[in-house]
């Protein structure tokens, strides 16, 4: 059972050892962290777990094995980076399976269209992370998806005050990275996949919905999954899913957003993998 400890500062959650272990043995990407960042980990998981509230909705059913596989997946990004990039919010709400957001569309002649949309998992600016468990429990071993990596990339993504693709960079973490380089280089590399899955858009036979299933197979060689080019930011959270995830495969089609997100959350998984 998870204990919190009191001390100076910071506060923190104990995970006992047995734990810790279960966890991280699901994650893949755990064996390429060097021994103190593995401690390190750790430590950072205990006191994310401490400063948000994980709670359940839909009938989930929350154990301390779920709790802190998200929290350890979520603090894999801001390993190097600190608690402090997840600031101004303070809960995450997990679902057994997907669940239905309500929103409303106003178009140019002022009609007002309201969509009821079935998400794994969705990011509020200073407000919650919502996730599915089914999604992230799968997310764990499917190489490329991982819907909390995703979320939470959304969170480094809003730290700035809007989705656009641009974190915040701090001039004591990032002295070498300016956010007029980031900016002209995402660009570039998001209008490119756009371009990409434009092409393929408009090679499907018009009897085929490009977002059916059965257009599934149309945007199988594309080195991203096709929602990355729905806008900037989702180009940011699904490079941010491979990165961690895949590596070597946005390195190989994207050797600039590689580099750039290598500088941005001072991590660099291809060094990692082959030491």
């Amino acid at each position: 059972m998870l204990k919190k400890i009191f001390k100076r500062a910071p506060r923190t959650v104990s995970i006992p050892d047995t734990l810790w272990l279960q966890v991280v043995r699901q994650l893949p990407w755990y064996t390429w962290l060097q021994t103190a960042e593995q401690i390190q980990l750790r430590a950072l998981t205990g006191q994310f777990l401490a400063r948000k509230s994980i709670s359940a909705a839909g009938g989930m059913q929350l154990t301390d094995t779920i709790r802190v596989s998200i929290a350890t997946q979520a603090c894999l990004p801001v390993l190097h980076l600190g608690l402090e990039y997840y600031q101004g919010w303070q809960e995450i709400i997990v679902y057994p399976g997907e669940f239905v957001v309500h929103s409303e569309e106003t178009d140019e002649a002022g009609v007002v269209h309201e969509y009821f949309d079935l998400l794994a998992g969705e990011a509020w600016h200073s407000g919650p992370v919502v996730l599915s468990w089914d999604a992230s429990d799968l997310g764990v071993l499917n190489p490329g998806f991982n819907v909390v990596l995703h979320e939470f990339a959304h969170k480094l993504d809003l730290r700035n005050g809007a989705a656009d693709g641009v974190p915040l960079l701090k001039r004591t973490l990032h002295p070498g990275l300016s956010r007029k380089h980031w900016i002209t280089n995402i660009q570039s590399c998001y209008a490119d996949f756009k371009t990409r899955v434009e092409v393929i858009e408009n090679s499907i036979p018009p009897d085929i919905d490009p977002t059916s299933e059965q257009a599934d197979p149309y945007y199988e060689d594309l080195p991203l999954d096709a929602y990355a080019a729905e806008d900037i930011s989702e180009f940011f959270a699904v490079c941010s899913e491979i990165f961690f995830m895949t590596p070597s495969q946005l390195l190989h089609n994207y050797p600039v957003m590689y580099q750039l997100l290598a500088e941005f959350y001072l991590q660099d998984p291809i060094a990692r993998m082959r030491t």
